[in-house]
This record gives C-alpha cells, sequence and structure tokens, in this order.
C-alpha cells in the first residue's frame, strides 16, 4: 500500500512539474510576442498670447524730485502707449526700484567716494493677445528716446493660451501614428495586431519653427518665437495574434 501511495505522489508531482514548465514556457513566448513602437504627433501653430517689457529710469540727486520726475516719465509712457492702440487693462507698471549712485576714486592710493545721486527705476509690461500690435510697440518705443525718457525695449515673449487642447489633439496623433507602425509590422510578419499591453507618453516639446533648437529630457518650452512648433511621442506595445 505505501508503494502504491508512492507511486502515486511522484506521477502527481511529475504532472504539477509538467503543466508548470509548460506554463513558463508559454507565457515566456508571450512575453516575446510583442511588437513596441513609437509614434510621433507634431503641429506647427501661432502663438496668440504676447508679452512685452521695458524698462525706464530717472536720476536725480534730490529723491524727491526724482520721484517727481519718474511720475512724469510714467505718465508720458502711459500716453504714448495709448496713442499706440494699447488699452489701461493691458498695461502694468511694476514697484519702483532705486539705486544710490556714488562716484569712486582713488588718491595716493586711498579709495574716495561722493554720493551722486539716485537712480530711480520701474518697468512697463504689457500683456496682450494683439500680438501684431504689440509687436510693433516693442519696435517703436525707443521714439521716446527723443522726448528725453531712457527707456530700452526687451525682446517680445510669445506663449499660446490653448496648450491643453493642443495636447490631447498631439496626443491623439501620436498613437494613431503608432498604431500604424505596428500594423504594418504585423502585416509585414503575417501576424493580426493584438490589444494594447502598454502606452507611455513621451516629453511635450516647443520650439521654434524651422530651427535648431535642442529637445530637452524635461521638454523645452520657446518662447522667443512667435511661430512654434510643438511635438509629443506615444510609446506603445501591442500583442501579437
Amino acid at each position: 500500500m505505501k508503494q502504491h501511495l508512492n507511486t502515486i505522489i511522484i506521477a502527481v508531482a511529475i504532472v504539477i512539474t509538467a503543466i508548470f514548465f509548460t506554463t513558463t514556457y508559454k507565457n515566456r513566448n508571450r512575453s516575446n510576442d510583442l511588437i513596441s513602437v513609437t509614434g510621433l504627433g507634431s503641429k506647427d501653430f501661432k502663438s496668440d498670447l504676447i508679452i512685452w517689457r521695458g524698462d525706464f529710469s530717472v536720476f536725480n540727486a534730490d529723491l524727491k524730485r526724482g520721484t517727481i520726475e519718474l511720475d512724469s516719465t510714467r505718465k508720458t509712457v502711459r500716453n504714448y502707449l495709448g496713442t499706440k492702440g494699447i488699452v489701461a487693462s493691458e498695461i502694468v507698471f511694476s514697484a519702483v526700484t532705486m539705486d544710490k549712485q556714488f562716484h569712486t576714486w582713488y588718491e595716493k592710493e586711498t579709495q574716495h567716494s561722493e554720493f551722486t545721486g539716485y537712480s530711480l527705476n520701474q518697468t512697463v509690461t504689457i500683456e496682450s493677445k494683439d500680438v501684431e500690435k504689440v509687436e510693433q510697440v516693442s519696435r517703436e518705443v525707443t521714439e521716446l528716446i527723443s522726448q528725453g525718457i531712457e527707456i530700452s525695449s526687451s525682446a517680445p515673449e510669445y506663449y499660446y493660451t490653448k496648450l491643453g487642447e493642443l495636447k490631447i489633439e498631439m496626443v491623439a496623433a501620436a498613437t494613431a501614428d503608432a498604431r500604424i507602425r505596428a500594423e504594418q509590422i504585423a502585416k509585414n510578419s503575417n501576424a493580426d495586431l493584438g490589444h494594447l499591453r502598454f502606452a507611455q507618453m513621451g516629453v511635450f516639446q516647443i520650439t521654434a519653427q524651422n530651427s535648431s533648437d535642442d529637445y530637452s529630457w524635461g521638454g523645452s518650452f520657446n518662447t522667443s518665437s512667435k511661430m512654434k512648433t510643438a511635438n509629443i511621442t506615444m510609446k506603445l506595445q501591442f500583442g501579437i495574434e
């Protein structure tokens, strides 16, 4: 009886071992029966928001007089922008910064310093959806120099207010592109494309159109160009049937 029991136990163990190895072999082959592809979604678009900054300053030995002069300068800048079609709601003036200026010289290896006055500085910022109008202002604002106002113009920054919708559209395009690639690979291999097993979205990149901007691992976001190109990738894995 004991001998028969041992024989049964050994037979059961053999069957279990055979099932285990067969399942492992099938799963190993199944894990290899995958198609991995990367799809690209790309779209050119035009910025619909512009931000421009200009800096102006006055210098005066007397702080009170300097403050009055700066107030007058700010009013002149505001009025000038109004003549260019910039509305008040698009204009923001920063807080005033003040720097004490000194004249420094050396005499007999000894440094001397003399207070000369106050430099008062302020920044004006325009944020508008009228991109072309603000572009023109950024080029022409130095006309104020002829009125005795020291003002410098920064390069405009360009943005897009519908990035959320754009990203969704591009993910769909990149996914469709990846599926087309996978279907072609399966067709060339005389196989049928199975279910999606894995999906991973790549980094969202915004670069200037027709430029050599570098992509970044964390995503690039160009703000210096009005005309931009957005790119995104989708990595997909499909089973094979």
